[in-house]
Order: structure tokens, then C-alpha cells, then sequence
């Protein structure tokens, strides 16, 4: 069975989220955490680390090394296990508590392209 779908918003506020593709330069674990591991994300005129917590959810989590997906970049920085976060990986199944896979664009893009 599916969730309910949410409380509609405007436009205006969809707007405010800005989402782009970037490629996983690399993934690293985060020693001192139980679930959290750091990408290092191109997004073309920028990288940024964005921690993730995909610790136990993968077998070889350096399996995605390479691979395009989905960001949020627009969010403030958030440190977390003693590292800044600079943005949220856009998966998908975590919230329908599914193991999460990565929302990726069908083919490859340039770095820094936005959704929507």
C-alpha cells in the first residue's frame, strides 16, 4: 500500500529546492559512525561532500563510485559525526522503507544540470 500523497504546496515553493546532477567522485567511510559514509560530489563548477547514510543499506557502497545521481545542494550545511555536510543525496525508497537506490538521470548529463 502506497503512503498518502502529501499536503499540496505552490510552485513557488518547489522552486526554492534546488536539485542537480552530479557525479560521485568518491565514496569514504566515516569511522566514527554506525550509518553515515562521505561522497565526494562534480557538479561541474563545484564539488561538494555530502554525507549520506547508506552504511549497512549496500554490501560495497564504493559501488556507486562514478555514477551519476541527484542533490539537493541548496541546503545549509550540517555537520554530522565530526564532518560537514553540504547538501542530501535525492534517493529513492528510504521514506516507503525500502532499500534505497539512486534517482539518476536515464542518460549522462553534464555535471551541474538542474531538475525540474
Amino acid at each position: 500500500m502506497s503512503a498518502p500523497v502529501k499536503p499540496d504546496i505552490t510552485l513557488d515553493l518547489l522552486d526554492k529546492i534546488d536539485i542537480r546532477v552530479g557525479t560521485i567522485v568518491s565514496v569514504e567511510d566515516i569511522e566514527n559512525s554506525n550509518k553515515l559514509i562521505k561522497l565526494t560530489v562534480d557538479f561541474g563548477d563545484f564539488k561538494r561532500n555530502i554525507l549520506v547514510g547508506m552504511k549497512g543499506e549496500r554490501e560495497n557502497p564504493k559501488e556507486i563510485e562514478g555514477q551519476q545521481a541527484l542533490f539537493v545542494v541548496n541546503l545549509a550545511p550540517k555537520k554530522m559525526a565530526g564532518e560537514i555536510s553540504e547538501g542530501m543525496l535525492f534517493d529513492v525508497g528510504y521514506a516507503d522503507g525500502i532499500v534505497p537506490v539512486l534517482a539518476q538521470p536515464e542518460r549522462t548529463v553534464p555535471n551541474g544540470t538542474r531538475a525540474g
